[in-house]
């Protein structure tokens, strides 16, 4: 009887060395993932700062054309000023309502540019600067690095969301304190192209030469 209960005694010990093993299997994988998604989140937040500093340079070049739409610039400074000044954390993936705040922002700036970038099209002598065609290739090509960070960044998200959530890495995630983190999404209409209304009964500059 003795040595019965001694051998339970055993076999308690080793679940339990088991099952700690597993947690700090858990633990450590968990915390790779997490870092991956703040690692990702990072490289977005890069992409979006450079696109703001190119911004002040856009606006100088175009505020020098003739009878440029000054409405146009005032909405990039204004979407501009906006999205700056929403904080986030910066080595730390937001929470929903930050990342949603400045997700809105940043698309808004997105949405001014376009707009700005249509305008252009009535100014020849914009479209024929060298300084604003560099420009213009540098917000293009940061826009395509920006939507490839954030696809990134949702994977990683992703990838963190579904492990948390599977058995039995779930129970050591919610015992540890480990949370879902939230996704970008698509701002609505986004997948609408800029509408930019003329006035026609403004002369075109182009031709008041």
């Amino acid at each position: 009887m003795k040595k019965y209960a001694l051998g339970c005694g055993g076999l308690i010990i080793i679940l339990g060395i088991i099952a700690l093993a597993g947690g700090c299997s858990s633990y450590n994988h968990l915390v790779g993932l997490s870092q991956g998604v703040d690692s990702q989140w990072a490289q977005v937040q890069n992409q979006y700062q450079r696109r703001a500093d190119l911004v002040p340079n856009l606006v100088q070049t175009v505020s020098g054309a003739a009878n440029f739409e000054k409405s146009t610039l005032t909405d990039v400074i204004r979407a501009r000023a906006e999205a700056t000044q929403v904080k986030v954390p910066v080595n730390q993936t937001p929470e929903a309502g930050q990342l949603e705040q400045y997700a809105r922002a940043q698309d808004q700036l997105s949405s001014a540019l376009s707009r700005l970038l249509v305008v252009v099209e009535r100014y020849p002598e914009l479209r024929a600067n060298a300084n604003f065609r560099d420009l213009q290739a540098q917000l293009e090509g940061t826009e395509n690095r920006v939507a490839v960070e954030r696809m990134r960044f949702n994977q990683a998200v992703q990838g963190y969301d579904t492990a948390i959530q599977r058995f039995p890495t779930v129970v050591w995630a919610r015992l540890l304190g480990f949370h879902s983190k939230p996704y970008f999404q698509a701002a609505p209409g986004a997948e609408t192209p800029p509408k930019v209304q003329f006035d026609f009964n403004t002369p075109n500059p182009a031709t008041q030469r």
